[in-house]
């Protein structure tokens, strides 16, 4: 289970939490309006639009990444391939490969929706909140990656029994297992019954 430490010297202009403005939605996922990314993360937590990417090699291994040191949410944890908020009037499928090629230097093929999943998890270092209506996709990684080190800080191709072995010892985000359990149907459809999924 091989992991490879980000070294690139990529620069991120994505601004700062109190810049970057999200979607809130109401539970049914219509929009209601917008927030500053970090006051609608602070307690409780205000209900915003997201997204989660799951890429997958052609063995049917998941990319994950570990968070950079430098974010100011969930940094240095392992999550999923990619995760992060559409913009206003953003599409999520768009925000999606926007936000993995920013990330990883990568363009996702395949890429499909994969439902969507509702959550509040507390952060318990930071105290912040992650009040979702997530949408989910998965998609092949198909080019080599060039991860942003501001983003960034490892990745790693896994099988079942490598995510696991690594979540039983590593510390992982706070939604991983909500968002990985809700795509798995659309991950199993993707990968095949031999992957594992």
């Amino acid at each position: 289970m091989p992991s490879t430490p980000v070294t690139a010297a990529n620069s991120s202009s994505n601004g700062t939490a109190e810049e970057i403005l999200l979607e809130l939605v109401d539970e049914d996922g219509n929009t209601i309006g917008t927030a500053e990314k970090l006051s609608a993360h602070q307690a409780p937590g205000r209900l915003h639009r997201a997204f989660s990417v799951f890429l997958f090699d052609e063995t049917g291994r998941l990319l994950i990444q570990r968070r950079a040191l430098g974010k100011y949410h969930s940094p240095g944890v392992w999550s999923n391939t990619c995760c992060g908020h559409p913009y206003p009037g953003e599409s999520p499928f768009a925000a999606a490969a926007r936000r993995t090629h920013e990330e990883l230097g990568i363009s996702p093929s395949l890429l499909a929706q994969a439902g969507t999943v509702r959550y509040n998890h507390p952060d318990p270092d930071s105290g912040l909140v992650e009040q979702e209506y997530n949408h989910l996709f998965v998609g092949m990684a198909q080019s080599a990656l060039r991860p942003d080190p501001e983003e960034v800080g490892e990745t790693a191709f896994v099988t079942p029994d490598e995510l696991a072995e690594r979540h039983a010892r590593a510390p992982f985000s706070a939604w991983f297992m909500t968002v990985l359990d809700a795509a798995r149907p659309a991950i199993r459809e993707l990968t095949g019954p031999a992957a594992g999924w």
